[in-house]
């Protein structure tokens, strides 16, 4: 059944308005014409009552036998009548024989002594309607007349033939103006379905919106409008990581070439050779690092972006960050706990990639110190990282977090300014959050909460 099923919408409506009418039609076609049998069966049972009436008036049943008067009308109130005495027939139809079918039935009627009616299959496919009538007097008897009911057959015939054809029309009808009614009403959500394509092919800013639309196609819009958002986050999403990738690659990187260049520049010994090698691997070793911490991050924020499980030391991870830093001699690192035993509810993957940009920012702009200190609050963990560098101007500061924003980009130093907006994703992915202290002079300072281990 399945596979005769319409494959369109608009089939399959059309074909339930379809059978839902021709369900309908048959029950009113069915309801019609019994009561059109029943109406005619009256109408033939009135007739033969009459004519009972007619003949009952020329029974003389007060003599001292009961006898037929003769009428001016009497060949016409002879058709198909017979008249008993108990069960003596006394009148009887010119045509019909005493073993009759009907002669049979009439003598059955006129037996029960009382009104009656009944149908005779006489002579198929004729059928015959009998009816009795008692006459009252001093000895009793009965009037028996017979109506053949081919008219009456022809007649419902005729209406259930003519009911047939006008439920073939209606259904042809029905069918067609559902077909047209249905593709009218479908024509929007068809152009609806063909903007959303091309709007989510080209990452659009236009929206369906619920004004102009019925009540339905409002809801298919605001839906629309909802999946069309979603995938331009998911668009904007992979851009960002395709330029957090860039931005966090670009450091070990720089690294390697720098280290490959340095050791083709002139021979070196055996032991510089392990140490360009070490670094190399280190730098490699970072890659990977951050690659998984990204793309790991990416997963679980598709997943449940509340959820980072895992927990890790804090002070061993940014004594290891502060000592890796390539600072200038000048600028001094030092790292302050006030427990050392203090953990945070993240990995140390990802609490590197939070610390790492805020670190490295640091070095970059400190004149003689970055310190970076580590307390505990009630649930949460502080990090506290600053430096004694000019500070953010006051008018960048309200876009310090904005992806690829720098306040000079003719500084003389390197950053796509990406890092901040990628330490405060990663901390809010992990319940925390990164901000920046615009009170906190000379220099700047840079707060990271995370969750308590």
């Amino acid at each position: 059944m399945g596979r005769l099923a319409p494959r369109t919408l608009r089939g399959r409506l059309s074909l339930i308005a379809l059978t839902t009418a021709a369900l309908l039609m048959t029950i009113l076609t069915v309801v019609f014409n019994t009561m059109v049998d029943r109406h005619l069966q009256h109408q033939a049972d009135d007739e033969l009552r009459t004519r009972a009436d007619a003949v009952a008036t020329t029974v003389d049943t007060n003599g001292s036998r009961v006898r037929v008067l003769e009428t001016a009308n009497d060949q016409l109130l002879d058709t198909n009548v017979w008249i008993y005495t108990g069960t003596h027939l006394l009148e009887q139809p010119t045509p019909a024989a005493a073993d009759s079918p009907l002669t049979r039935a009439a003598a059955r009627l006129a037996a029960q002594g009382s009104r009656a009616c009944a149908t005779v299959h006489a002579v198929r496919p004729r059928s015959v309607r009998l009816c009795s009538r008692p006459v009252s007097g001093r000895h009793a008897a009965m009037v028996v007349t017979a109506l053949d009911l081919a008219p009456y057959r022809n007649s419902a015939d005729t209406l259930l033939l003519g009911s047939l054809v006008l439920d073939a029309v209606m259904l042809i009808c029905t069918y067609a103006l559902t077909r047209l009614s249905v593709g009218r009403a479908l024509r929007p959500v068809r152009a609806m379905t063909e903007q959303a394509t091309e709007w989510s092919a080209v990452a659009a800013v236009d929206r369906f919106g619920v004004e102009k639309h019925p009540a339905e196609l409002a809801a298919l819009g605001d839906s629309l409008d909802a999946l069309l958002d979603r995938i331009r986050a998911v668009l904007r999403h992979e851009q960002q990581l395709a330029g957090e990738l860039s931005h966090e690659l670009r450091t070990p990187l720089t690294r390697i070439i720098m280290e490959l260049d340095w050791w083709r520049g002139r021979p070196r010994s055996t032991e510089e050779t392990r140490a360009s090698h070490q670094v190399i691997a280190e730098a490699t070793q970072s890659m990977l690092t951050i690659c998984d911490t990204l793309l790991n991050d990416a997963r679980e924020n598709a997943r449940n972006p509340s959820t980072v499980p895992g927990t890790t030391g804090v002070v061993p991870v940014l004594r290891r960050l502060a000592q890796q830093l390539d600072a200038p001699h000048q600028v001094k690192a030092a790292v302050e706990a006030s427990c050392p035993e203090l953990e945070a509810g993240v990995t140390p993957a990802l609490l590197e990639r939070i610390v790492s940009p805020l670190l490295a920012n640091a070095v970059r702009y400190a004149r003689s110190r970055v310190t970076v200190s580590v307390h505990r609050r009630p649930g949460s963990v502080v990090i506290d990282v600053v430096d004694d560098g000019p500070g953010v101007p006051e008018t960048f500061a309200g876009e310090l977090f904005q992806p690829g924003r720098r306040a000079d980009a003719t500084d003389g130093h390197d950053g796509a300014g990406l890092g901040l907006p990628l330490a405060r994703r990663l901390a809010r992915a992990a319940g925390g959050e990164v901000s920046y202290d615009p009170g906190h002079a000379p220099g700047a300072r840079f707060t990271v909460t995370l969750p308590a281990g």
